[in-house]
């Protein structure tokens, strides 16, 4: 039976969002709980939209956080397809795009990021693509399939995570495959350049051509249908299809039409929040892809402005919980080790930690990097900043462990594979 005499309202339903709906309950919460989603269909997990169900390996139901049933069983109430326009945090209401107003006496910000735009000719021709909700992967499922039985081109901008898995994806679909990078390794700003290679030689070896030092300029179309991609450095690639995989932007204008604290762009944006992912107001907290949380580990990185914006699963996963716990009053510290998985071809890695360029004066590589089964570490005057399992299982914990631990580490013991891990720890 729900108590009306407190209302909790989430605005957005992804991961985050349906998680701390679920929190909400399993605490024991039970005023009204009132998630908010402006995609018609109920909350769902991303990665699998460019891996498993891109591929054609899950099904459409297997991407929901909860069966559809499970929300009127618990008392949330569900609003789909609606879109949340104005905070009025004078009088604690959120306002829906039909100016329907919710009240709220604490609210949950988990409005997620949208991909970023080619601002580029061409980019309103029918096969222009991005990847974010499930609409667009079904659309693009579909894709891949007609460019694999047709010998079809597909042109990928952007070698980062989603450009890599939709490349393998299209590979296995049969697609010819382009991707026009402008730094001179895929992943360059995550894995640095001397794990990018591995990774343009795995995607080389499966058929995948890169362009790498180059930007789209143009994208050409007749009946207003694409047919090339162009790059500034006068290339022209052959294209039925192209693809915009060059990042997300942290979906914030709610928040800073409300005056709520928000982190500089160039930091990577998003909602500034404290470890207990609550917001410059006292009622509002936030978390998933939008939230800008602290990130502070003995002998780790200093991120810009103290804080990081993590846009990966897990951050979704465990932030939608811990803010929830915070909403009900609960002492949080959220602090988790920024962590992510990858799939492509047969290759599975997982990476824990944040070590952007720069940061790092080694990588040291256990294990054998030829065959694509190792552990890669960055390292800064000896303190583990990340590291990333690649076909080697069952290590992650050590490995946050050694994160947050910011012992100093001999190299040799990190390149051994006789030593466990474990031991490394003070």
């Amino acid at each position: 039976m729900v108590d009306a005499h407190q209302t909790f309202v989430i605005v957005g339903g992804g991961l985050a969002g349906a998680k701390a709906a679920e929190t909400l309950r399993a605490e024991g919460f039970t005023g009204r709980v009132i998630l908010i989603c402006d995609e018609r269909d109920h909350p769902y997990e991303r990665p699998p939209l460019s891996k498993g169900f891109l591929t054609g390996s899950q099904e459409r139901d297997s991407v929901f956080v909860h069966e559809p049933a499970w929300y009127a069983q618990a008392d949330i109430e569900l609003h789909l397809g609606q879109t949340a326009v104005q905070l009025d945090r004078a009088a604690k209401a959120v306002v829906l795009g039909d100016r329907t107003r919710i009240h709220y006496d604490r609210l949950l910000l988990a409005t997620g990021a949208e991909p970023r735009r080619l601002d580029i000719p061409g980019t309103d021709l029918v096969g222009v693509h991005h990847l974010r909700r499930l609409a667009h992967a079904e659309r693009l499922r579909s894709v891949l399939a007609a460019l694999g039985r047709d010998n079809g081109q597909l042109v990928i901008a952007g070698a980062g995570w989603i450009g890599l898995e939709v490349a393998a994806a299209a590979r296995g679909y049969g697609a010819e495959v382009t991707i026009v990078e402008p730094e001179p390794t895929p992943l360059h700003r995550v894995v640095g350049p001397e794990l990018g290679t591995l990774f343009a030689d795995l995607h080389q070896e499966h058929g995948v051509r890169f362009h790498f030092g180059a930007r789209l300029t143009e994208i050409t179309g007749q009946d207003g249908v694409v047919l090339a991609a162009c790059t500034d450095d006068g290339e022209e690639h052959p294209a039925h299809d192209v693809l915009a995989a060059i990042g997300a932007a942290p979906r914030t204008a709610l928040a800073e039409a409300s005056g709520l604290e928000v982190a500089d762009r160039a930091a990577g944006g998003g909602i500034v929040v404290d470890a207990s992912l609550r917001t410059s107001d006292p009622d509002i907290f936030a978390a998933g892809d939008v939230a800008a949380a602290p990130l502070a580990f003995p002998g780790g990185v200093e991120p810009p402005g103290g804080r990081v914006r993590v846009e990966h699963w897990a951050n979704a996963l465990n932030g939608g919980p811990a803010a929830a716990r915070a909403m009900l009053g609960q002492d949080v510290a959220y602090d988790r080790v920024p962590y992510f998985f990858s799939d492509q071809y047969d290759v599975g890695l997982e990476y824990s930690g944040y070590a952007p360029p720069g940061s790092y004066d080694q990588v040291v590589c256990r294990g054998d990097v030829g065959k694509r089964q190792f552990i890669a570490f960055w390292l800064s005057e000896g303190r583990l900043l990340a590291g990333m399992n690649v076909n080697v299982w069952d290590v992650v914990e050590p490995i946050q462990r050694l994160i947050r631990s910011g012992v100093r580490l001999d190299a040799n013991d990190l390149a051994n594979p006789s030593v466990p891990l474990e031991s490394l720890l003070p």
